[in-house]
């Protein structure tokens, strides 16, 4: 059986932005049906991301100005840490590119190898974004050299990608989801049944549903694995607020005794939450301390969420593709929620059914997905696990607990030599593993040897001459809220 008929349930980031894609890459080839009902909310705090997503937009053909003002969007060029190897700690996790890396070896076991000779610059010095997200500071460089993300109104891209996946075809059916009808011989999904005695049918089916899981658990029961014991935060609490000066490029997230706080800032309002441990820290002290600690006026109520970090065991069960929070969660440390969506949809479209859902396929999309979620739940761990903290019970747990063999790997290579080694289309690369791990405190014993091979004038030359092209090019690059009003101004809402 052909599959020609794709129903999405759903809408949210999830639903529209599989809609979109799936719309305007086949085309004419597959219907497109979108079944939400306005009564359901969404999670909608997905505001910050990676630069993968500008990637994404490419494909669809979305002008990114007109993106970004219809979304009052920001730029982003990393994030910035405080409180996470100490209290007082503070480092950027940028998106650029540190250094001049040699074949053999990144940039900074140059770096390494200069601090035994007395050069005593900053790590963070030799990367532009870094430098310039610190200084307020945004430009797009020739030849697309600015690595960044955005910072965005989830619900205002939904509405986008909504309005551009109806222009392309797909249709969208308002109501609730009583039940979802099984054929009774393949136990395949055969239909939706709506409220109104509605019956929406369609060969494959795209569970959106968030952490309801309608689809993809409530009626064919795929599996949930449990990862609270490597990332114990079970909830979160968002709100928004007022904007009090020019938007930074760059997220915050804050560390507190029993989890972390997140700051992002769009151009009309800014995106605040605490994410918090329950054994550690009750509701309403979490509440407290996340009011205590945002600055500008509050314009919406609290958004109270729980959650349980994990993944699904089949993401792709029968004719049945789990996309976003239905498939697991990670918790947005290092902003990857749009991204798994993301990656999701278009590993779905890559491996698109012809002639029928084939286990292959489906064993493949199932393999790539837990492999991406295993590597994000790695580095995520890596913020809990290496730290200096032991001020709470919260964070004592952590630096205690054991962690997958995966990430101990990692961990010991890059103490021992300053090495990083990425497997396959791991999401994180070498320079993202090394500012976290050195901005949370390990200091490589050693480095890599090709370092030495310079001499002491030849190392000096090449670290004066990347810190000075760090510097020079930040200084052509305007205050960032200058250059988001002239390039992509809000619309109203």
């Amino acid at each position: 059986m052909s599959v020609t008929r794709v129903v999405v349930a759903g809408g949210g980031t999830a639903g529209w932005m599989a809609a979109a894609a799936i719309a305007r890459t086949m085309g004419a080839m597959v219907e497109v049906t979108l079944v939400e009902s306005e009564a359901i909310g969404t999670v909608g705090v997905g505001e910050s991301t990676i630069p993968p997503l500008v990637t994404y937009n490419r494909l669809l053909g979305i002008n990114e100005a007109e993106f970004m003002a219809a979304t009052a969007a920001t730029f982003k060029l990393g994030i910035l840490f405080d409180g996470w190897h100490t209290p007082d700690s503070r480092y950027f996790h940028s998106f650029g590119t540190t250094g001049r890396d040699h074949w053999a070896a990144g940039f900074q076991h140059y770096w390494l190898n200069g601090r035994t000779r007395g050069h005593d610059q900053p790590y963070d010095d030799y990367c532009t974004e870094l430098v310039a997200a610190l200084q307020g500071r945004f430009a797009h460089l020739p030849n697309d050299a600015t690595n960044y993300a955005y910072q965005l109104d989830s619900g205002r891209y939904a509405q986008f990608l909504r309005t551009m996946a109806e222009r392309d075809g797909t249709r969208r059916i308002e109501g609730r989801i009583a039940r979802v009808e099984l054929d009774a011989e393949t136990g395949d999904i055969a239909a939706l049944l709506l409220d109104g005695d509605r019956r929406v049918e369609g060969d494959l089916f795209l569970d959106c549903t968030g952490f309801r899981a309608l689809l993809i658990e409530g009626a064919l029961h795929a599996g949930y694995d449990d990862w609270t014991h490597w990332l114990p935060c079970d909830a979160a609490i968002a709100v928004q607020t007022e904007s009090v000066g020019p938007p930074l490029p760059y997220t915050r997230a804050m560390a507190h005794e029993a989890g972390w706080q997140w700051r992002i800032p769009l151009q009309h309002r800014v995106g605040n939450g605490i994410v918090y441990c329950s054994r550690y820290l009750e509701r309403d002290a979490a509440l407290d301390r996340l009011l205590g600690n945002v600055e500008g006026a509050v314009r919406t109520e609290p958004n109270f969420l729980r959650f349980t970090t994990g993944a699904r065991r089949r993401q792709w069960h029968r004719n049945c593709v789990a996309i976003g929070l239905s498939g697991g969660f990670m918790e947005p440390l290092e902003s990857t929620s749009i991204h798994l969506i993301q990656r999701a949809v278009l590993r779905l479209l890559r491996l698109f059914p012809q002639g029928g859902v084939k286990p292959a396929d489906v064993a493949e999309f199932n393999d790539q997905q837990l492999q991406d979620m295993e590597q994000i739940r790695d580095f995520l761990i890596l913020h809990y696990k290496v730290t200096d903290r032991r001020d709470s019970p919260f964070w004592r747990q952590c630096a205690a607990m054991d962690v997958p063999d995966s990430l101990q790997q990692k961990i010991d290579l890059f103490r021992q030599s300053g090495r990083v080694f990425r497997r396959n289309e791991e999401l994180f690369g070498e320079n993202s593993w090394v500012q976290v791990m050195m901005g949370q405190g390990i200091v490589p014993e050693g480095h890599h040897p090709i370092a030495g091979k310079l001499s002491d004038g030849e190392l000096d030359r090449l670290l004066s001459m990347i810190r000075r092209q760090v510097a020079d090019t930040v200084a052509t690059m305007p205050p960032h809220g200058d250059y988001v009003a002239r390039y992509c101004p809000a619309e109203r809402p």
